[in-house]
């Protein structure tokens, strides 16, 4: 093995080489109690990968996760006062009458109607919206994007949300004046249709609004994934890389589509900050989601929620019309001046359904880590990218914390599956190492693991 004094200028000359000819980068340094040797300790390595974290920097992911813990309450409250403020004003009918005025077809009326709500409410939620999305996300680092560039990202989003949920509430409301009795039914299956339509667009006609999508350009990198996916039955035939650096640093992927639309994207932070094996770990997730059916299961599960909304909907909305509709000036569920009432009745569902659907998505997030863990073998790989996702999550939150606000496994529960993984197949990375079930050929890993943690890898 070449010195410390050679082994690291010859990292240096190798990683510029390899940026040179597109080649992935280097291997992540392992901390020494998180290497492959006969007294390794998945709880002892979990912790060691978390000791590089500087105490500064976890404070300050820790500061802003928990900090988004009290956004949850501020939007919801914001929210409902600004809902309130359109009902006990009369606003949302003095809106309503303009509409009625400007246009004759009821249809027409809708939309118009649709326009001025979001509009008011957006102006009314501009000083939260700013906060959140411009402010605090620079104020703490993660954010890459000018206050104009940021602007015009939002203008794009509320042109859409105009466009698309115009349409959607002219089907809402007809479907209300028409079926009095049983709106919130054909309601949900109207909302069902938008959101598999949704799903199955939205990666090839709204996403490309924000992003630029192309195909991965890294050869090396991309030969890699596609053999991950052949290999797990996948019928993948591309890759794509889209350029998240321009609004963030934060490194994502994603698997998305819906009958025939379906693909795998990473963004080029990932790409440009993580080592091949954080990238193959990281596709090996993705591809996790695709091989388990997480798409299907989540639209489905979406489904039902619909389905539950609206019946509850129904209800609350029957209830608070018979009680302060006269106050509203509102005449029944069918006048477009409801809009207010129904978005208040549904965020209160929503806000109390946080838990619920943090965790149906936290089981889907893990089962993806562990099928990522088999398909890629790379639990240092998962153990970095997990450190990159901790820059904005908290890393090791009480169970309590993970069970409400987490939508994916807190760092420590991923990191140690990935360590709880290696200590069940150390021969992978050391042929001297035992493995549970040990078939002939396996030890195909990392030449130059050391023996013993106290002997540092330079790769």
């Amino acid at each position: 093995m070449p010195s410390r004094a050679v082994s690291r200028p010859l990292a240096i000359l190798l990683l510029s080489v390899a940026v040179a000819f597109g080649a992935p980068p280097l291997a992540p340094v392992v901390p020494a109690r998180a290497q492959a040797w006969a007294h390794f300790d998945a709880r002892a390595a979990t912790d060691a990968w978390l000791a590089t974290v500087p105490s500064a920097a976890r404070a300050r992911s820790d500061a802003y996760f928990e900090g988004g813990y009290w956004l949850i309450l501020w939007d919801f409250l914001a929210t409902a006062a600004a809902m309130l403020f359109l009902l006990q004003t009369r606003l949302s009918a003095r809106m309503r009458d303009w509409a009625e005025k400007l246009v004759r077809w009821r249809a027409l009326q809708s939309f118009v109607y649709w326009i001025e709500f979001t509009a008011v409410a957006a102006a009314l939620l501009l000083p939260m919206t700013v906060y959140e999305g411009y402010f605090r996300e620079r104020q703490y680092g993660l954010s890459n994007q000018t206050f104009g560039a940021w602007l015009k990202d939002q203008l794009i989003g509320f042109a859409l949300v105009l466009a698309l949920g115009g349409l959607t509430y002219v089907g809402l409301t007809a479907i209300v004046r028409r079926l009095r009795e049983t709106w919130h039914i054909w309601g949900a299956g109207v909302a069902i249709v938008f959101v598999a339509i949704s799903a199955m667009t939205g990666p090839v006609f709204l996403a490309p609004l924000f992003n630029a999508y192309k195909p991965l350009q890294n050869a090396v990198i991309k030969n890699q994934i596609l053999s991950l996916a052949r290999a797990n039955g996948i019928p993948a035939t591309d890759v794509y890389e889209m350029d998240a650096s321009k609004q963030s640093k934060r490194v994502s992927a994603n698997v998305s589509g819906f009958l025939g639309t379906e693909r795998i994207t990473l963004n080029d932070n990932l790409l440009n900050r993580a080592s091949s094996e954080a990238i193959l770990a990281t596709m090996g997730h993705e591809m996790g989601h695709y091989v388990l059916h997480h798409i299907t299961n989540s639209l489905l599960f979406v489904f039902i929620v619909i389905v539950l909304l609206f019946s509850a909907l129904r209800k609350a909305m029957d209830y608070s019309l018979a009680r302060w509709g006269r106050r509203w000036e509102i005449r029944d569920a069918s006048d477009t001046a409801v809009l207010p009432l129904a978005a208040l009745i549904l965020a209160s569902i929503s806000f109390l359904f946080i838990p619920v659907g943090n965790t149906f998505t936290r089981t889907q997030e893990y089962e993806a880590d562990i099928f990522g863990l088999n398909a890629a073998r790379q639990p240092d790989g998962e153990a970095e990218v997990d450190l990159l996702l901790g820059e904005y999550r908290k890393l090791d939150p009480s169970p309590l914390e993970e069970f409400v606000f987490f939508d994916h496994p807190g760092g420590r529960t991923r990191i140690y599956a990935a360590m709880r993984w290696k200590a069940e197949n150390l021969c992978l990375f050391d042929p001297a190492l035992p493995c549970a079930n040990r078939p002939e050929g396996t030890a195909i890993q990392a030449p130059n693991v050391p023996s013993h943690p106290s002997e540092k890898q330079h790769r």
